[in-house]
């Protein structure tokens, strides 16, 4: 019980982590507060950032333990130094997880004490090694029941899955600041509006995206009405996309009615009532993403429900 609680706990905090890295070094790519030359915004995300990447090495390390005392049967067996070797030779999960440690390493490294985002060659590059860090999730897990050409598929779409939630959900938290910013007056309203604007854009391909691969994953995963709604599984999963519905509201709430809002709002007149509702709804949508990871992150530990059915 011990062991399945941890390994949980720890997938949640690297999955969160992960998202935040990577949705937040793209954010910062392709909004023109950074680069523009914000020093103010920009050393908060680099925080953030480095934060990111430090709690996705620590409960990399705590999900490889966990995961080692799960295949042992005792949390005694996640410190056994023959178990973790065991499992570091013998299998895939092993030798992923290595080459992600040394991955992570990596990011850490450019983190500290802090990468420059104004210097976009090296957001790019952390970027693109976010990138690789969370895709890479998509190698373990139920991915691995299939092989050959299904594997591929659903390893593909696993990862595209990952990517576009990372940048929707990984962006949320650096456009909080944004928003928040222009209301305190320490940001000028225009470039809210860009940054909104680009941020909406971003969110039609990664719903897109969303949408397709998450349909494909269901397909293997759930395979039927009937293992949706008679297991385990099939009710966390309904669960996910209940929260992923109320996203979806709350998105097409700030894109359709709130944005254009401000917008139309004269940027001497500061609507501060505008900035008030988007900001909850933002808040709103960051509380649904941690609820849509936490149920992502005990779902991974369950038997799929094409498997239960």
């Amino acid at each position: 019980m011990m062991v399945d609680a941890g390994l949980a706990c720890s997938r949640f905090v690297h999955f969160a982590c992960a998202i935040i890295l990577f949705g937040g070094a793209l954010f910062a790519l392709y909004s023109p507060v950074f680069g523009s030359g914000s020093a103010r915004l920009a050393r908060m995300l680099s925080r953030v950032l480095l934060a990111a990447a430090l709690g996705a090495l620590l409960s990399g390390l705590a999900w490889f333990l966990f995961t080692v005392g799960n295949m042992s049967g005792t949390l005694a067996g996640a410190l056994d130094a023959e178990a973790i070797w065991s499992v570091l030779r013998e299998t895939g999960f092993g030798r992923l997880w290595v080459a992600r440690i040394v991955l992570m390493l990596v990011v850490v490294a450019m983190a500290w004490p802090g990468v420059s985002l104004l210097r976009r060659h090296l957001l790019i590059l952390l970027t693109a090694l976010a990138a690789i860090l969370l895709s890479s999730l998509a190698g373990v897990g139920h991915t691995q029941i299939h092989e050959g050409a299904l594997g591929i598929v659903h390893v593909t779409a696993d990862a595209v899955h990952l990517l576009a939630a990372g940048a929707w959900l990984g962006g949320l938290l650096p456009l909080g600041v944004v928003v928040a910013s222009c209301r305190m007056r320490q940001l000028a309203h225009d470039s809210t509006i860009v940054v909104l604007s680009r941020f909406s854009g971003m969110g039609y391909c990664a719903v897109a995206a969303l949408l397709a691969s998450g349909s494909i994953n269901g397909w293997f995963l759930v395979g039927s009405f009937s293992a949706l709604v008679g297991t385990s599984y099939g009710e966390l999963l309904q669960m996910k996309l209940g929260a992923f519905g109320l996203m979806l509201c709350l998105a097409a709430s700030n894109r359709f009615w709130l944005v254009p809002a401000l917008a139309k709002a004269p940027p001497a007149g500061r609507p501060d009532l505008v900035l008030a509702r988007l900001r909850r709804n933002i808040v709103a949508e960051q509380i649904l993403g941690a609820l849509v990871i936490g149920i992502v992150s005990v779902l991974g530990t369950l038997s799929p429900a094409v498997q239960g059915s």
